[in-house]
């Protein structure tokens, strides 16, 4: 009984921590997709009135895209070499606040509904998407891995892109959307009516100054109705690819403390892309007009490349980078299949 056993479990493991197995990719691509669809539908989900008319289409992939996190972080979970370790790790937390906040909202709460801070939370769902780079990584380290490296960095790159235009854009509708939602409009002119209720010279008043206006709530100046641009995720996307590529077209722009924060890092973002972009387009002219071989990832100088683009990353400290440059090839590409 055990010999039928334990091949099966030992399957259902590589499924979730073997990054060179063939079931481990599959599930990985799987949540890939779902993840591209759960971002879209979360923007979709501002668009109005398509939110309301589909909002069971948006719901039912909701609900399916967070079983089947949930099943993924469970699962993680359960391999781990170090639960707890896991559990407070970056990926653990992102893998946990992907599935949380979508739980909290399906459950129809309405003080939690109403709190944006939760829906806020979940734009930290396309984090997951990084695991993606950290995956490609991981197969560019393989023994006999004959991928293409500069066809494995463009695929990283068009990640980050996705990446930083989905988190800006979702930021950048929450802080300076949301001061001009159709709720927030609502309650604030029938508090603006209810004031001007109790004063009898208000009756003399004109028309644009009985209007409710919304004012940012650190600078406190004024968001009058010309300046209502960010109206959903849709339309900050716009805004966050002209501000990628530098184009600043003008027509959108920032006037909250918040969303000038979240602009200027967008902006600094954009350069970054930027430059990573011209290193691959670079190399590829390289290899195209002047036959130069791309690095394969075997030896010292693909070693350090390697441990390179993953300090770039952020998936390790300083420290750790000089200890995996020490590392013999062996062991660094044991360590790199492992998860470091």
């Amino acid at each position: 009984m055990s010999d039928t056993i334990a091949p099966k479990k030992s399957s259902l493991r590589s499924m979730f921590t073997d990054y060179t197995d063939s079931n481990f990719l599959r599930w990985q691509g799987f949540l890939n997709f779902l993840i591209f669809v759960s971002c879209v539908t979360m923007a979709l989900e501002t668009v109005q009135p398509f939110a309301t008319e589909q909002a069971w289409f948006i719901t039912g992939v909701e609900v399916v895209a967070v079983a089947f996190f949930t099943l993924d972080y469970l699962a993680n979970l359960y391999f781990a070499k170090d639960r707890i370790r896991y559990f407070f790790s970056f990926w653990g937390m992102v893998d946990l606040l992907s599935i949380l906040p979508s739980y909290l909202l399906l459950m129809d709460f309405t003080a939690l509904r109403g709190a944006k801070v939760f829906r806020l939370l979940r734009v930290v769902r396309v984090l997951r998407v990084l695991k993606i780079a950290r995956m490609a990584l991981q197969q560019m380290s393989i023994p006999g891995n004959k991928g293409n490296p500069i066809v494995a960095n463009l695929r990283i790159y068009l990640i980050a892109l996705f990446s930083v235009m989905m988190i800006s854009s979702t930021l950048m509708y929450h802080f300076e959307g949301g001061l001009y939602t159709k709720e927030v409009m609502e309650a604030g002119q029938a508090e603006l009516d209810a004031k001007l209720a109790q004063d009898p010279a208000a009756k003399e008043l004109p028309e644009e100054e009985r209007k409710f206006v919304p004012s940012d709530p650190v600078g406190g100046q004024p968001v009058p109705v010309d300046k209502h641009f960010f109206t959903s995720i849709p339309a900050a996307m716009w805004w966050c690819i002209v501000t990628l590529t530098t184009t600043g077209y003008g027509d959108m722009y920032p006037v909250s403390f918040g969303g000038r924060v979240v602009a200027g890092v967008t902006m600094l973002l954009g350069l970054v892309l930027f430059g990573i972009l011209m290193n691959i387009v670079g190399k590829t002219l390289m290899v195209l007009l002047f036959g130069e071989q791309t690095d394969d990832g075997q030896g010292g100088h693909g070693q350090e490349a390697m441990v390179k683009s993953i300090l770039a990353m952020g998936l390790i400290s300083g420290i750790q980078y000089d200890e995996l440059l020490a590392l013999p090839a062996e062991e660094f590409k044991r360590r790199i299949r492992h998860g470091l």
